[in-house]
């Protein structure tokens, strides 16, 4: 990733605010919504860990469908 083009802003020697190329803000913006995602994505399977889990075929049976390829039998296709 490079570094953002920005222009930091003074006030009595301290840093008061940044502006930057709007192309550049939209990507630190979508960097911030992608890691805000990864975090929740995170705090689910961490919330979900010691969650009771079943195999797919326990699942087929307790729903009570079949697909072609657990049967070894083709779909016939209707016109």
């Amino acid at each position: 990733m490079s570094k953002p083009r920005c222009s930091i802003l003074e006030e009595n020697g301290i840093k008061k605010d940044v502006t930057l190329p709007y192309e550049e803000f939209l990507k630190v913006q979508e960097n911030l919504d992608d890691y805000a995602d990864l975090r929740r994505l995170r705090e689910a399977k961490e919330a979900e860990k010691d969650a009771p889990t079943i195999g797919t075929t326990e699942l087929k049976r307790k729903i009570g469908t079949q697909t072609s390829r657990s049967t070894g039998r083709r779909r016939r296709v209707r016109p």
